[in-house]
């Protein structure tokens, strides 16, 4: 028996018992369905990350109090009781960082912003000097950033984002409107550029304020500034702009020699680097659960296929006695093992794919379709069709045919 004609004689055997087919499929169907849809929403992910949240280019570092990404619950407690960052703190980079282009500090958090009786909230409000602009490379659609002039003289001047132009300042120019952000009114200078959605929340619904105008609103004891720097373009390496800053700080902040550093400096490499051990951890426990999926619906093709062995013990031994040799047999109830997890994997990777970008689509999630992993979805499949599938075949292949001729259900 041929390739081709073996196929299409497993095609029949499961057309005709089309029920029990379909059940069959879905424990193939759930694990690989659910394998495509992790994998799409990791990778999504993992590309919005990199391009979106952590593109801070390769010559930008930060320094904080505590790391953006925290996986050790040990090192995050004790990170929390370290002195918070200041605006002296802040000074001793600018000071010690000779190849650094750029310093600046910013401080955020949660506010509530009114216009008359409108107003919005769960806005991010955030103090900043003006090189954080340059730095995050902040554009504007109109009007001017927050200079110099302003944060020295304590000046009440707001760059917005457009939710708020879209909520509170509609119907006109914006510039030179004022706003109340928690209570203090502000005069909108400038409107920054439509930023969209990052993982289904606003990224627009915003408010930029001079930091010495935060730290006078909002206090500096229970706040701690985060510090960004930005290489020479002399062609210094980041690393020795960054030496450079931790010199300053540990020399400000007393740390003893020998001691660990009482802050953290990370770049784009080593946020990325962190992110990707946590998405690969999700990724792995997911996959493991999956496959509990795809093994149940392994041992259910078997079970299958050994009643198909059954209910067919005269038809294998019509086919002996015709002359069929015990590989035809195998290679016959192989093959429709196979097909039964492959057309399985198919409507598994179909389901996956769809309920990513369904998912997509109503919350905003980024997802992102990898060639290779509906590849893998079906290699998978056929994989388990093969392996769950053998036994049964070996079993059909090994029928004597006088012995499966005198059968009778």
């Amino acid at each position: 028996m041929n390739y081709i004609e073996a196929i299409r004689v497993a095609l029949q055997s499961l057309w005709a018992n089309k029920l029990r087919s379909v059940l069959t499929l879905f424990g193939v169907v759930i694990g690989v369905g659910a394998v495509i849809a992790v994998v799409t929403f990791v990778s999504g992910i993992n590309d919005y990350v990199a391009k979106k949240i952590f593109n801070l280019g390769a010559d930008v570092f930060i320094v904080a109090k505590m790391s953006a990404v925290e996986t050790n619950v040990d090192h995050f407690l004790e990170a929390e009781k370290r002195k918070n960052l200041d605006m002296e703190d802040y000074q001793s980079v600018v000071d010690a960082c000779q190849h650094c282009q750029l310093v600046g500090a910013l401080m955020q958090g949660g506010g509530k912003v009114k216009r008359n009786e409108q107003s919005i909230n769960d806005t991010n409000i955030q103090g900043i000097t003006p090189s954080i602009a340059t730095i995050l490379d902040t554009d504007l659609t109109s009007g001017r950033m927050i200079s110099d002039t302003d944060l020295n003289n304590h000046i009440q001047v707001a760059v917005v984002g457009t939710d708020i132009v879209d909520h509170l300042l509609a119907g006109g120019d914006p510039l030179g409107k004022e706003i109340r952000v928690d209570g203090w009114t502000y005069q909108v200078i400038g409107v920054g550029k439509k930023k969209g959605k990052t993982l289904g929340q606003s990224a627009d619904n915003y408010v930029l304020i001079p930091i010495t105008v935060y730290l006078k609103k909002y206090g500096a004891h229970n706040h701690s500034i985060t510090i960004w720097g930005k290489a020479s373009a002399t062609g210094i390496p980041l690393n020795q702009a960054i030496d450079e800053a931790r010199v300053g700080l540990r020399s400000h902040r007393h740390d003893r020699p020998g001691q660990e550093d009482s802050f953290e400096i990370e770049t784009n490499a080593s946020l990325l680097g962190i992110w990707s051990g946590l998405s690969n951890t999700f990724f792995m426990a997911t996959i493991g659960i999956a496959a509990v999926s795809l093994v149940v619906g392994g041992i259910v093709i078997m079970n299958i296929m050994l009643v198909s062995v059954t209910e067919r013990t005269r038809e294998i031994g019509i086919r002996k006695a015709l002359g069929a040799r015990r590989d035809d047999v195998l290679l016959q109830f192989l093959i429709e093992s196979v097909i039964l997890a492959l057309l399985g994997g198919a409507i598994g990777v179909l389901g996956g794919i769809v309920l990513a970008k369904g998912v997509t689509a109503i919350i905003g999630m980024p997802s992102s379709i990898k060639l290779w992993a509906v590849f893998a979805g079906l290699t998978v499949a056929a994989t388990v069709g093969v392996f769950f599938g053998v036994y049964p075949a070996r079993k059909a292949a090994r029928l004597d045919p006088i012995v499966a001729l005198r059968f009778e259900m």
